[in-house]
């Protein structure tokens, strides 16, 4: 073996060996983990979660964020043909298990409530809000639940305080005396406004958070507002792997309004 090829075998053997002596913590893993979410690399992620709950079970740290992942994977899924919508859906529903294992393991997260009322948004939004009342329901419990126990920072409860206001305006999609009798009477626009007010001053300069607070704006007729918000979005900073998409869907929007 000439000595190149022996240094190489060498160092091989070196760096597997410390990987076995001196194996990642589960703060390491959940840091590489947040890092490649941050990166948009929402496979590697997964991979990573799925990793840290082999090595280190039963955690709601690592539970929630396999919830986040398989939301993150799942909604940039092609969504065509029938076998693809099962597909998406398949991950939705594993986002959910993911969710409730975490809220049962710390009831006392808001974290925790935060993903499960998205995973319940995403198949809410995909079987039909009005087809999947129940869930809707839910989403709003565990929305309303994270805001009460208040903890988790401005990140979770800006996120609980905007799921818990589009909440509202989809359920207003349909006329009040038509969603009285389903149970849904308690979506109201002005709520709607409030919540994702809260959301947008808990996290400012957020692309979805100030879109959605802009639609919940026209639903309210309050147009200046919706205008001078839509015409901000294009300065906020990318900050999510759709901000572009949102940034479309704002310049639409005002196009739509912008002589109101």
């Amino acid at each position: 073996m000439n000595p190149f090829n022996y240094k190489t075998l060498l160092l091989i053997l070196v760096v597997f060996c410390s990987s076995l002596i001196f194996p990642q913590t589960l703060e390491e893993l959940l840091k590489e983990g947040d890092n490649l979410v941050s990166q948009f690399e929402n496979q590697k992620a997964l991979e990573v979660y799925l990793k840290a709950d082999k090595l280190f079970p039963n955690n709601y740290e690592v539970y929630w964020r396999l919830s986040r992942a398989y939301i993150d994977i799942g909604e940039h899924l092609p969504d065509k043909t029938d076998k693809e919508k099962d597909t998406q859906l398949e991950y939705y529903k594993k986002a959910f298990e993911y969710a409730d294992k975490a809220v049962k393991m710390a009831p006392n997260q808001a974290i925790t409530y935060v993903r499960r009322a998205i995973a319940n948004g995403r198949i809410a939004l995909f079987e039909g809000v009005f087809s999947a009342i129940g869930t809707v329901k839910d989403v709003k419990s565990d929305c309303e639940k994270a805001i009460q126990l208040g903890n988790g920072g401005n990140y979770v409860q800006a996120l609980a305080h905007y799921v818990l206001g589009r909440t509202h305006l989809k359920v207003c999609e349909k006329p009040y005396l038509v969603r009285l009798p389903l149970g849904l009477g308690w979506g109201d626009t002005e709520k709607a406004v409030q919540l994702l007010e809260t959301a947008n001053k808990l996290r400012p300069n957020f692309r979805m958070f100030m879109l959605e607070l802009a639609k919940a704006y026209v639903e309210e007729d309050e147009y200046t507002k919706a205008k001078d918000l839509l015409l901000k979005i294009e300065k906020a900073p990318v900050a999510d792997e759709d901000d572009n998409k949102v940034l479309e869907e704002a310049k639409q929007l005002y196009e739509k309004i912008k002589n109101e």
